[in-house]
């Protein structure tokens, strides 16, 4: 946990969960295909970190823009990431050998 935290905001581990459940409700839609998931929760992922990163940060020129915006993309990889991660290892969990 604490290498995760090295990289990932601790803020920002919530969205983990949020992001896993926004999964899972794609997957019951069925109007998804599951090859799809990970990409739209890697976009939700990096607009909820974009969110975060805008509401805490002072942002007065373009290098701090940039680095807002270098931080919600890498942040919100991260996320959706460790989301999808935590999905497989309930599955792997499940699974019968």
């Amino acid at each position: 946990m604490e290498t995760i935290k090295e990289y990932v905001k601790p803020e920002l581990l919530i969205v983990v969960i949020v992001l896993y459940f926004i999964g899972l409700a794609i997957k019951n839609s069925e109007f998804i295909k599951d090859k799809y998931i990970p990409i739209i929760l890697g976009i939700i992922g990096i607009l909820i970190a974009g969110v975060y990163v805008v509401a805490t940060s002072d942002i007065y020129g373009y290098k701090e823009i940039l680095t807002a915006i270098f931080t919600s993309i890498t942040q919100g990889v991260l996320v959706a990431g460790l989301s999808v991660y935590v999905n497989q290892i309930i599955k792997q969990k499940n699974k019968e050998r």
